[in-house]
């Protein structure tokens, strides 16, 4: 009778940590990551094992559309924690004490907009503080797309090349509003789409995501191949990810777009990387 109670407590256990992506019509399990959870925020961190892949477009669209995103190059990075999922209003407010989001109707489980990348360095600089260290940041661009690709997959959206089953975006976040009586392109709440091979959701959709680098159109020609960080200086920091009001293209994860550091808008937020 104890060997089966204790098999079947390992079954129950094994299932709850599995987590499963959705690629075409087949479901199919995936590995269970080391997760970090924040004391601070409960912000959950998932164990990325660095590795080197193919960064920028790796498919044949677009190619003349987004020359930013060429010439595909070797890229390796370091091991690393990454957000499970974008810095949610929740999370926000238990550090800053407001909400800056124009949609804080969606709940505190829904990711955090309205955020420039200075504001998400204030955040990154109080949670530090509390947490007795410099633990967190943004993201780099390397670290975000190796992470987006499920550890540098040829991977067209963040966990496949279904994108409705990944993504929010302007075909599939309408939600009716009764007040203007019309549908509206919507945040949802976060984690409501498949993740991707790591375990990581909303990647590719939900809000824009900040990353550490300046931005140069054609930094990718000369960017070194082991942990880059980006150019120096500039005027602009990257953005990954595409968000729910944006078209298919902007999902990809090769995609590249690029703000002024105090610039902020609705669909435009950011998930934290933690060094180990």
């Amino acid at each position: 009778m104890a060997k089966k109670f204790w098999v079947l407590f390992a079954v129950i256990v094994f299932s709850v940590n599995v987590a499963y992506a959705v690629e075409g019509n087949t479901t199919v399990s995936v590995s269970p990551a080391p997760l970090f959870k924040d004391p601070t925020t409960g912000i959950e961190m998932v164990y990325v094992k660095g590795g080197c892949y193919q960064m920028g477009n790796t498919f044949t669209e677009y190619k003349e559309d987004y020359p930013e995103e060429l010439p595909v190059h070797e890229v390796c990075v370091d091991d690393f924690y990454l957000g499970k999922y974008e810095v949610t209003q929740g999370q926000w407010k238990s550090i800053m004490e407001s909400n800056p989001s124009n949609e804080s109707f969606c709940g505190d489980n829904c990711p955090v907009g309205n955020v420039g990348w200075n504001d998400a360095q204030d955040f990154i600089s109080r949670l530090n503080s509390r947490s007795g260290g410099s633990k967190y940041r943004l993201p780099t661009e390397a670290e975000w797309e190796y992470a987006a690709r499920s550890g540098g997959k040829s991977e067209r959206y963040s966990g496949g090349n279904d994108i409705n089953s990944v993504a929010w975006y302007n075909e599939n976040s309408l939600i009716f509003d009764p007040k203007t009586q019309v549908e509206e392109m919507r945040l949802h709440p976060v984690g409501t789409k498949a993740p991707n091979g790591l375990g990581i959701y909303d990647m590719s959709g939900n809000v824009w995501e900040w990353t550490n680098d300046w931005y140069g159109s054609d930094y990718y020609s000369s960017s070194p191949r082991n942990n880059p960080t980006g150019l120096g200086s500039g005027n602009k920091h990257t953005i990954r990810g595409g968000c729910a009001s944006g078209a298919d293209t902007n999902m990809r994860v090769s995609r590249r777009d690029a703000y002024e550091p105090d610039f902020s808008k609705d669909h435009l937020g950011f998930r934290l990387l933690r060094t180990p």
